[in-house]
């Protein structure tokens, strides 16, 4: 990676959040470029959790917007020690730096699909359990209710937070 001389798309995630970087190897060592946390999301009006593959993929889509604004284009991905998992919240990332305007070369059927980084799955889910056991659903999403989300909205809050990103870095803006 260090060879190509390319900058290198580094992503991190713990349990609850997941970091990216671009990174660019000099002699004297890397030089982080442009950075994003899923905590940062909250700054967008985010209200669900940060450690899931919809959270990875909007921070990988922050950091997309942030480094197209500072002229980045072009990049590898950089994925540690981390075992590489088809749709995994690593690929969810990628897929979001990639929708923000990133080229990073990648093959697509290892992304999550667009249904999985909107939140469908997880709006299915909690409509299902809704149903099935209206306790479990409390309990199962008490940190969406607590924040005034209803589960079942999260694709439409997804798409909202997202035209908040598109928004803050428009053309000239930042």
């Amino acid at each position: 990676m260090i060879l190509s001389k390319m900058p290198r798309l580094v992503v991190r995630s713990s349990l609850r959040h997941v970091q990216l970087q671009v990174e660019e190897a000099l002699p004297i060592g890397d030089k982080t470029v442009a950075s994003a946390n899923s905590s940062e999301l909250g700054s967008y009006g985010w209200k669900a959790a940060t450690g899931n593959i919809p959270a990875a993929y909007l921070t990988g889509y922050l950091l997309g917007k942030r480094a197209a604004a500072l002229g980045m284009g072009s990049m590898i991905l950089d994925i540690g020690l981390t075992g590489a998992t088809k749709g995994s919240r690593m690929f969810a990332a990628l897929r979001g730096a990639s929708d923000a305007g990133l080229d990073i070369a990648h093959d697509d059927g290892i992304l999550p699909s667009v249904e999985r980084v909107g939140g469908e799955h997880i709006a299915e889910y909690a409509k299902n359990l809704l149903e099935a056991d209206p306790e479990a659903f409390g309990k199962r999403f008490s940190q969406y209710l607590s924040s005034d989300l209803r589960p079942e909205d999260l694709p439409k809050h997804i798409v909202q937070i997202k035209e908040k990103i598109d928004e803050t870095y428009k053309e000239g803006k930042k």
